[in-house]
């Protein structure tokens, strides 16, 4: 491969993984104000499939073809005129345009560098999933020290950063759960953890401050009840009911607001010293991006999805 090319993943046109392909394509070129990262791994998060599944077109329109993704970790190669906050060979994590390929471009306000003790598996998560548990606890739950939170889907990629970073504010954490991930995430600290299965939470949670929901649907639905007047609940999936959110005397947000790079910099030391564990499920070879996709959709997996682009 010459240096000018790159292995990258196209999708030509909406579908299932079938229409994703490994390819070569030009290798991006920063511009003023970008930086050209060399890709270590590349997280695969559900996002990616609905984009891709052409589901969110009214939110994430594409121009094909495209490469997916945007949450990754790895090292500047190089950057655009005028920029002199990373040099070539600076840890980074952060955001890119096209994640699924060997190099990706990200404004130099996408990125953050390491602390030295993190590893570039763990940089990864940070925005495929830590940064969302933040923002959705503290950026807009505002939740406090002593406070009591419930985590739906506390074992998936963000909500095992939720019930951990939750614990670290000194909250109460009641988390949901398939049967198979109820010790996952009583490790991880939860105080209480409710088998979905088996047992309908609004039956056992009641007067909480804050609900975090992961899932959407009959879940949110049914979440209202077990706030407490003047309580909040915080989706990550769709925008809540706020008739329902004002009949129930609660407060009810989705993507109202952001974490700050101060904030990235502290969920990144809070995973380098151990604090905040990041739970890696399954890590594939970018060539094996289609399975990383499948095992993706299926919802099942104990924290996130990674792709190896390149060695560290």
């Amino acid at each position: 491969m010459s240096n000018s090319k790159m292995k990258a993943i196209l999708v030509r046109e909406y579908g299932g993984p079938d229409v994703l392909q490994v390819t070569e394509v030009e290798r991006p070129q920063p511009q003023e104000g970008e930086v050209l990262v060399r890709i270590v791994y590349a997280a695969a998060i559900p996002l990616d499939y609905k984009i891709r599944n052409g589901w969110l077109q009214a939110v994430y329109p594409k121009t094909f073809p495209y490469i997916p993704g945007t949450a990754i970790s790895g090292f500047v190669e190089s950057v655009g005129a005028g920029l002199t906050q990373f040099q070539p060979g600076d840890r980074v994590f952060g955001s890119v345009n096209g994640a699924y390929a060997e190099y990706g471009i990200a404004a130099a306000n996408e990125l953050a560098r390491m602390p030295g003790d993190l590893t570039f598996e763990d940089a990864a998560s940070i925005k495929a999933g830590a940064e969302s548990a933040w923002k959705a606890l503290f950026t807009e739950g505002e939740l406090q020290a002593g406070q009591t939170v419930l985590i739906h889907a506390a074992a998936g990629g963000v909500g095992q950063f939720a019930v951990q970073l939750a614990k670290w504010k000194g909250a109460k954490v009641i988390g949901t759960a398939s049967s198979v991930n109820l010790d996952f995430v009583t490790s991880l600290g939860a105080d209480q953890v409710i088998d979905y299965n088996t047992t309908r939470f609004e039956d056992v949670a009641e007067n909480v401050d804050l609900v975090v929901d992961l899932v959407g649907g009959d879940t949110e639905n049914r979440s209202w009840s077990v706030l407490k007047r003047g309580g909040m609940l915080v989706s990550l999936t769709q925008p809540p009911s706020q008739e329902k959110a004002q009949e129930h005397g609660v407060t009810a947000k989705f993507n109202s607001k952001f974490p700050t790079y101060e904030d990235s910099e502290t969920i990144a030391q809070l995973i380098a010293d151990g604090t905040v564990k990041a739970a890696i499920d399954a890590v594939y070879p970018l060539s094996n991006t289609k399975e990383a996709l499948e095992k993706s959709e299926t919802r099942h997996g104990r924290g996130r999805i990674l792709l190896s682009v390149s060695s560290s």
